[in-house]
């Protein structure tokens, strides 16, 4: 590759997030909704899914990594939902409590969780801007 050649990003394999322990992040991540695509526990990994596309979030097990607040600021990943005050509710139903109220973004509103081990989730919807939402 020549000094004014690049390579070309072509979009997301998976986001890895690293945990301490597999089986209680599987089930904090189904609890969130999260449905598990594959589990590998041997190797210490398990794919969840987002939506209908093929990458997803995988959960990577990591020796002696125990539970942490989550940093700030930290990295955080936002997945876009129909309804970002309604996932709120919902996360709080099933005893995941939202990092803070959902906020009014530009584009709708967005609400972010942690986990355990600190990586923050957030869902996002595209309520004020619809057109630029994605289509069920």
């Amino acid at each position: 590759m020549s000094d004014d050649e690049s390579y070309e990003l072509l979009g997301f394999d998976n986001l890895l997030l690293p945990v301490g322990d597999l089986a209680e992040a599987v089930g904090f991540y189904e609890r969130a909704g999260f449905t598990v695509g594959f589990r590998f526990d041997e190797g210490g990994i398990a794919l969840l899914k987002v939506g209908g596309e093929t990458p997803g979030i995988l959960l990577k097990e990591e020796d002696g990594f125990g539970h942490r607040p989550p940093p700030w600021p930290c990295t955080r990943a936002w997945l876009e939902v129909p309804d970002a005050r309604r996932a709120a509710k919902e996360l709080a139903a099933a005893g995941i409590t939202p990092l803070d109220e959902p906020l009014s973004i530009a584009t709708g509103w967005t609400v972010e969780i942690a986990d355990p081990w600190g990586n923050v989730i957030g869902f996002t919807d595209y309520s004020k801007r619809p057109a630029l939402a994605r289509r069920a």
